[in-house]
């Protein structure tokens, strides 16, 4: 990536308003803006399931409106066909779409989702309800499309520059955590008045709406002129990719042919999606099953099929809030380069071994009492952060920028596969219990 034999086929004008220097110094294009890129690609992972992971760290608001119904299961199976169908639309046509229009779309229609939360509860006075429940699982649907717009877009248009995906990734982990943290806290601070949980679940909802705001402007306004996305998108430019051109005109770069790929057809060309998946299977594969196996047991599991224990009402938040910090942690560990993961045989048999943790889980719940729980919560979170970034900032080296684009809309596409297959087999968990 970034090689110095790429970037001088870049026309020199466009290198001048990249770096403001002659293509000399044009290492410090790859570095400039580094730093603000790595912390806003942060809050945008962040923003990418703030919302939804709302709703699903306020369940037990829900449960409390909607005994009967499941809330916490019905609302991530809901978000899940609405997500994946609107991924596979967009990596089956990502080489035509406008990148930067996808993303602001996506993250737009996730502020009205997080500020339709509020209304619908408004609406219906915080009563439950069939009514309120089908409007919820709306909203749910809503944040998948939201969803499926940005997590591709995001990581195919990030793919080029490794530390900018990790920070992303991160951040989606972050928002667990974060949400975790915030709705213990209101939880703590309106549990003993009247509506406690509501008031809290409606603060909880105002800051997810200010969340999604900051991160509609700063990809809008601010990530776009950092000279090192300028430096990379005109380089994807320049390999032939068109998903960047919005980008680029916002980033004040006029797009404009490479003279290589005038002179040598050749160069411009790249492999075709059916070319990419078929080197990259068991990248594909091993990010489903990473998800296949975390999302059978979270959120439903944790939250309804682990008991009543000292810790009450409390348990299934902590326990969410567990999963979420240790996914965070496990994001960043790939950073130490000692122990990140990269042989493609070892990364396939780590995420084969996780599958261990589902008997690991129904024995320890069965027999054992909540530390050794909240300790297999720990190492499922920790493995799965660790385990996706491993993977998805592994597979795109290599491969030019249109096909790290197009490899990194498969990647999620997968990813989503394995959350939504997950989620179906959460329901395995109510067998034998009278549902």
């Amino acid at each position: 990536m970034g090689s110095s034999s790429s970037y001088s086929a870049i026309p020199g004008n466009q290198r001048e308003l990249i770096t403001g220097c002659d293509e000399d110094d044009h290492g410090l294009a790859k570095t400039q803006g580094k730093n603000w890129g790595i912390l806003i690609c942060w809050l945008l992972g962040n923003g990418c399931f703030f919302g939804f992971n709302g709703m699903v760290t306020i369940e037990d608001y829900y449960v409390y409106l909607f005994p009967n119904y499941h809330p916490t299961r019905v609302i991530t199976l809901v978000y899940q066909p609405f997500v994946l169908t609107t991924t596979a639309l967009f990596a089956y046509h990502e080489a035509k779409i406008n990148t930067r229009m996808r993303n602001l779309a996506g993250y737009a229609l996730f502020f009205l989702s997080s500020f339709g939360v509020i209304i619908l509860d408004v609406a219906s006075s915080g009563k439950g309800g069939i009514a309120p429940f089908i409007g919820l699982c709306l909203v749910a649907a809503a944040f998948g499309v939201s969803d499926g717009h940005v997590q591709g877009g995001m990581t195919g248009d990030l793919s080029l520059c490794p530390e900018f995906i990790q920070s992303f990734f991160a951040g989606i982990a972050a928002s667990g955590a974060i949400t975790s943290a915030l709705r213990l806290l209101t939880k703590a601070m309106f549990e003993n008045t009247r509506d406690g949980l509501r008031k809290g679940a409606m603060l909880f909802s105002s800051i997810a709406c200010f969340c999604e705001l900051l991160c509609v402007l700063l990809y809008a306004f601010v990530f776009p002129k950092l000279p090192i996305v300028k430096f990379y998108r005109t380089k994807a430019a320049s390999e032939g990719s068109l998903t960047v051109t919005a980008d680029l005109a916002a980033g004040g770069i006029k797009s404009q042919s490479d003279p290589l790929a005038e002179e040598d057809p050749d160069y411009a060309e790249r492999l075709t999606n059916k070319q990419l998946l078929h080197q990259n299977m068991d990248y594909a594969l091993d990010v489903f099953l990473i998800y296949v196996l975390t999302l059978s047991i979270f959120p439903g599991f944790l939250a309804e099929d682990t008991g009543t224990h000292s810790l009450g009402s409390w348990y299934a938040l902590v326990l969410i809030a567990t999963f979420n910090v240790s996914d965070l942690i496990g994001r960043y560990i790939p950073l130490i380069e000692q122990i990140k993961l990269t042989s493609r045989r070892w990364l396939l048999i780590a995420v084969t071994a996780r599958f261990l943790l589902i008997p690991a889980f129904y024995y320890t719940v069965k027999y054992c009492d909540e530390g050794w729980v909240i300790m297999l919560t720990s190492f499922l979170g920790l493995s799965n952060g660790y385990l996706t970034v491993c993977d998805i900032t592994q597979a795109p080296k290599g491969y030019k920028g249109p096909e790290q684009n197009a490899l990194g809309n498969m990647l999620v596409f997968f990813l989503l596969a394995g959350i939504f297959c997950g989620v179906v087999l959460d329901w395995m968990w109510l067998i034998g219990k009278g549902w």
